[in-house]
């Protein structure tokens, strides 16, 4: 291996265990491997920024502001309310969802796709009184499956198609990944309908239902002149029984009081740690006449405002509150909003709400000033769980979004127009017909994967130029020589979808996309089935909640434990695996 090639495979080694620590996000260290890799030679100078200006990158840029577009027109949510219903058995109703998922996702971004639906099968969960459990993660899945079928349903078929145009001089169209990964997203819609929503863990106890079944660790503060002042703990064990609550604990002159809490003498200002749903803790707290935990921002609230609304806010790991604290973000002064609770998959918090280090997938439950729980969530990039009640059906705008964007499509699908170009037209159109507010646009750009995007390729570019892709793509070669090709396909896709499920799946088409290519070029035939099986392998990240955004996005409303993913992801991937050979094999011939 020449020096190059050893800087960086370290530099990928490197990006590859940082991102399974999980200790920083994977922005940060894409672009730190960047700097690294022109600070060491890898990466010319000149080079090192091209990322940014990648057509991938822009797409993927667009295509997350379009999606926008399209809710906040009411375009789709119109179809969710037309065609949901509560009293449907669970599996009609997984169909339904995991239907009108796959095929949202195949035209917009599918993190926009499950957070545009969740809060719909939860609101249906919960007139159905199941757990949500049941039904999110077959929609999870569905809307990654979905992304599969199109150009511009997920970020690693804008890199391919990118990479194939850089490498081959034509990328695909709008619709070519469609013989393909149309097959597997339907036979993994079928699977996740008929059978795999049965293979979820079924768990009964409280702590791991989502929304108003969720338990959450809150605090009620004993008042100034309270009734409750030099009254034991334990002498409240009887009405927190019958509100339902579990008295877990006091804080003290911002300090955990350890030892038998229930003879703790209470005093004012101390607070008390519960765990309980929403419903109960404000019986409980109305029955003693208790005060939410943070009373002076409360009367600043109050005082501010016509009234107060409690919202239940699940965190996304690109949330400016993850990894943060509420009080970091200075959340109460700056969205006059206190958090009353958090929900983390049946676990308790041990410090203080308001300093607890908040995690993806946590369920905030946020006081905020009436009517303003929509704006709270969006600045804390989190998304709401209550009913949104939209009157969409009624949006004018609803069906000029539509026809604009069905008119982009179908114009880079026939070639009239880039993609690009008919994306950025949309947007500006968008913007014009206020669809989407001005000052909003760059908001719905989620950054993070610009950065992820816009560092990776030129590190890919270099591992590429310099022999490293072909290294690996010959390694391979030998290690399936002599191998039936679809074998050799079978073995790309596993390393894929191993690779998938524990790293960003963007980074991951990256590095396999000219492997592929290179494993082509080795066996002297078209690189277009390898490209295929890369595109399909980097989108089928099921057996982690790691391997993708929306099973992050899922773990906490689901109550979802790491483990359980599993059980349901590896028959589908399984099932992917073996449905996409014949059908690459048969639209893409070797």
């Amino acid at each position: 291996m020449s020096t190059e090639q050893i800087v960086l495979f370290t530099i990928f080694i490197a990006v590859f265990a940082l991102l399974l620590w999980g200790r920083w996000r994977y922005d940060l260290v894409a672009f730190s491997a960047l700097m690294a890799g022109v600070v060491f030679g890898a990466v010319e100078v000149e080079e090192a920024f091209t990322g940014f200006g990648h057509e991938a990158t822009l797409i993927v840029a667009l295509v997350l502001i379009v999606s926008a577009g399209l809710v906040r027109s009411g375009a789709v949510y119109l179809i969710t309310r037309t065609l949901v219903d509560s009293s449907r058995s669970l599996g009609a109703h997984i169909a339904l969802m995991g239907g009108i998922g796959g095929v949202l996702s195949a035209f917009m971004n599918n993190v926009a796709a499950l957070a545009l639906l969740m809060p719909v099968d939860i609101q249906t969960a919960r007139k159905a009184g199941r757990v949500p459990g049941l039904s999110l993660m077959p929609l999870s899945f569905a809307t990654i499956l979905g992304g599969m079928a199109t150009l511009i349903g997920t970020p690693p078929n804008i890199i391919i198609a990118s990479i194939r145009a850089e490498n081959l001089g034509e990328g695909y169209r709008m619709f070519d990944f469609a013989p393909v990964g149309g097959v597997a997203a339907i036979a993994g819609l079928a699977f996740v309908a008929l059978i795999g929503w049965r293979l979820i863990p079924v768990r009964e106890d409280a702590a791991v239902r989502a929304s108003d079944m969720a338990n959450y660790v809150a605090e009620l503060t004993v008042p100034e002149g309270s009734k409750q002042i030099g009254t034991r703990v334990g002498a409240l064990s009887e009405v927190a029984e019958k509100a339902d609550v579990a008295i877990i604990g006091v804080i003290r002159d911002d300090k955990r009081l350890y030892g038998n809490a229930r003879n703790t003498v209470l005093r004012a200002g101390d607070a008390l740690v519960l765990e309980a749903t929403p419903e109960a803790l404000d019986e409980f707290r109305s029955a003693l006449s208790l005060a939410f935990s943070d009373d002076r921002r409360e009367e600043l609230l109050k005082a501010d405002s016509e009234g107060l609304d409690v919202i239940e806010v699940v965190i996304k790991p690109d949330s400016r509150m993850a990894g943060r604290t509420a009080q970091s973000i200075g959340l109460s002064w700056r969205q006059r909003a206190v958090v009353l609770g958090i929900s983390r998959k049946g676990r308790r918090i041990a410090s203080q709400v308001r300093r607890t280090e908040i995690e993806p997938g946590d369920i905030l439950l946020i006081l905020v000033q009436k009517d303003t729980g929509s704006d709270v969530a969006e600045w804390i990039g989190g998304l709401p769980l209550a009913d949104r009640g939209l009157a969409v059906t009624q949006d004018s705008k609803t069906w000029a979004a539509i026809a604009l964007f069905g008119g982009a499509v179908l114009a880079a699908s026939v070639g009239l127009i880039a993609l690009p170009i008919a994306l950025g037209l949309v947007v500006i159109a968008y913007v014009l017909l206020r669809i989407i507010p001005l000052q909003e646009l760059y908001t719905h750009v989620e950054w993070p994967v610009v950065v992820l995007l816009g560092s990776m390729i030129p590190l890919g570019q270099a591992l590429e130029t310099s022999g490293g892709t072909s290294l690996i793509a010959d390694s391979l070669i030998w290690a399936t020589d002599g191998w039936p090709a679809w074998a050799i396909l079978t073995a790309l896709m596993v390393v894929t979808m191993t690779l998938s499920d524990v790293l960003n799946n963007t980074a991951t088409a990256i590095v396999a996309a000219p492997i592929g290519i290179q494993m082509a070029k080795g066996l002297d035939v078209s690189p277009d089935p390898f490209l295929m099986a890369v595109a399909v392998a980097a989108s089928a990240a099921f057996l982690t909640p790691i391997g993708h955004k929306n099973n992050t996005l899922i773990l906490g409303p689901g109550g979802y434990r790491f483990g359980d993913y599993w059980r349901m992801g590896l028959p589908l991937e399984l099932l992917i695996i073996a449905v996409s050979i014949p059908s690459i094999l048969l639209f893409w011939p070797l």
